[in-house]
């Protein structure tokens, strides 16, 4: 292949879309009548702030903007840019020589990873409108940025890719003569590309590179055709990426679909979502932790054993680390998953808390309290207690709770498993107490 000067320029740069028309996906707000494609078209930009996984087109978005726009356009990155900067850029904005419109178009990549000092120095004049923000940001902006701007900004939520805009965007690539690849002799079998669309779940640029590294490290045949197949993608590639960032929001999807997948009887979504976390580089200390409280959140007393189960893989997950313990995980995670469930243990405790916490519960019976040193059983501390072994059935009526409290109940089993025991005893029990 010949190479030339801007070749030095990442094909997923050089390929970023130069109207609106050339932009591949998002159709549900860049779609023909869609809101934020009027705003563009018409030049009457508000703030907004984009949220989407990598490589789904913020910063191209950005770009169109920054080419359709009349008014002024700055660009910052959250990590490296300072208070000083955004001060600077106010400034010029509003200066009528510099700015004769009075306005800037501010996109902040990352806007996620500002601190507060950078959102308060921005709020006012996004308030004003002396600065129109376009953020940017992988993360949720509703846990991530300032309350403050985010009321003053539309949140647009971009999606990932479908495999059949990726398979587009690559054919652009290979056919654009301009900025792609369409002046080499290069020949992708379509399996190789579907393969690429498949396995960059929804990310243009990761394709996009991975359309690149097969194109200039595939050696030319005499005849000079690069020919890439499926199995030089794959080497190029290794493995799908995924959408996961253990310390971001796909953390908490994910850890909540899984926990939800335990607790409503799906094995299968249950090992989806295990298998998700551990290839996204979750830790597996905090995923026993998980089972560990589904077990006895959601088996409860339907299934004791569950918490045993799940308590031996976090000890065993300790002991062996990984690649074994994505087994003892597996096991413990469809335990859980396929066990019957209660959470009658969960509620009771959060209702004795409420109670403790609220009411006015009275004083401890003074015949099972202790007595442990000389002249407390003369106060009346432990007398009258009756010990339960020595009566039939190593059962015994006596009263327990407070009187103010005598009467509560406050754990209610269901009929479910191991807990069906306990209802039926109950039954014939508690009557006796109340």
């Amino acid at each position: 292949m010949t190479e030339r000067p801007y070749e030095k320029e990442p094909l997923a740069y050089r390929m970023a879309p130069r109207s609106l028309d050339e932009y591949v996906g998002q159709e549900h707000i860049l779609g023909k009548g869609k809101m934020l494609r009027r705003m563009i078209e018409a030049d009457r930009l508000s703030s907004i702030i984009l949220f989407g996984p990598p490589g789904t087109g913020k910063t191209a978005l950005a770009r169109l903007i920054a080419n359709t726009t009349s008014s002024g356009f700055a660009k910052i990155n959250a990590v490296t840019a300072g208070v000083a900067e955004i001060k600077r850029i106010i400034s010029d904005t509003q200066n009528p020589i510099l700015n004769p419109q009075g306005r800037t178009v501010l996109f902040v990549d990352e806007i996620h990873r500002f601190n507060k000092l950078q959102q308060d120095a921005l709020l006012p004049h996004v308030e004003d409108g002396t600065l129109i923000l376009i953020g940017a940001t992988t993360e949720n902006p509703f846990f991530e940025v300032n309350k403050a701007l985010i009321s003053r900004s539309t949140v647009l939520s971009l999606h990932p890719l479908t495999e059949g805009d990726i398979l587009r965007i690559l054919e652009m690539a290979l056919s654009d003569k301009d900025r792609g690849l369409g002046n080499d002799l290069i020949r992708v079998e379509r399996q190789a590309l579907e393969l690429i669309a498949n396995l960059s779940n929804g990310d243009a640029r990761i394709a996009l590179r991975a359309l690149e590294l097969a194109a200039i490290t595939t050696p030319p045949d005499a005849t000079g055709l690069v020919a890439i197949d499926a199995e030089t993608i794959q080497d190029c590639m290794q493995k799908r990426s995924i959408g996961f960032d253990a310390n971001g929001e796909s953390h908490y999807d994910t850890i909540s679909a899984f926990i939800k997948s335990m607790r409503g009887s799906d094995p299968d979504a249950a090992v989806f979502y295990l298998a998700r976390a551990l290839h996204g580089g979750e830790d597996i200390e905090f995923l026993a932790r998980r089972i560990l409280i589904c077990a006895s959140e959601d088996c409860g007393m339907a299934n004791p054993s569950a918490l045993t189960v799940a308590m031996a893989a976090y000890q065993g997950i300790m002991a062996v680390g990984m690649p074994e313990a994505r087994i003892l995980l597996s096991e413990a995670a469809i335990c859980v998953a396929t066990s019957p469930k209660s959470n009658s243990s969960y509620l009771a405790i959060n209702k004795a808390l409420h109670d403790v916490a609220e009411k006015r519960t009275g004083e401890i019976p003074m015949h099972i309290r202790n007595a442990p040193a000389d002249g407390m059983s003369d106060l009346g501390y432990g007398v009258g207690y009756k010990y339960a072994h020595d009566y039939e059935g190593h059962i015994v009526d006596q009263q327990y709770l407070p009187d103010e409290m005598v009467g509560t109940v406050y754990y209610e089993p269901t009929t479910l498993g191991y807990e069906a025991k306990i209802h039926e005893w109950l039954l014939k029990r508690r009557p006796k107490t109340k």
